[in-house]
């Protein structure tokens, strides 16, 4: 009784361990949760191997990826390379397009909007 009382015991306490695992550094998170508003409000068009999608669908692709690669990220920047630029079966980048403007890769689609945040963040400080 004793051991089967010890047993739910360490149970009960393992639980509540939480597991170290590379993400975003807390401090940018609020980056990372931008740049996921950016592309679900966007009238802009990804391309995503020759499929066109809207930005709620692409956020849902971009979400599952940045799961996936979760433990391999550890900055704004990488969340936006591994997560939301290139095809991870065929390497081929994502573009976007926008109305008025050229075609661009979401790569630097994302990281000029991060830019724009992070001077918008900074403006706000001072």
């Amino acid at each position: 009784m004793k051991h089967t009382r010890c047993l739910a015991i360490a149970l009960l306490f393992a639980g509540h361990v939480t597991t170290t695992s590379a993400d975003v550094p807390t401090e940018q998170r609020h980056e990372v949760e931008h740049l996921l508003n950016f592309i679900a409000n966007t009238s802009c068009i990804i391309d995503r191997n020759g499929s066109l999608h809207n930005g709620p669908e692409a956020l849902a692709h971009i979400k599952k990826k940045y799961a996936y690669f979760r433990n391999d990220i550890s900055s704004t920047e990488q969340f936006i390379e591994l997560s939301a630029s290139q095809s991870t079966f065929s390497g081929k980048a994502y573009t976007v397009r926008c109305e008025d403007t050229a075609v661009v890769t979401t790569r630097e689609w994302l990281l000029t909007e991060l830019v724009k945040y992070r001077h918008q963040e900074t403006a706000s400080v001072d």
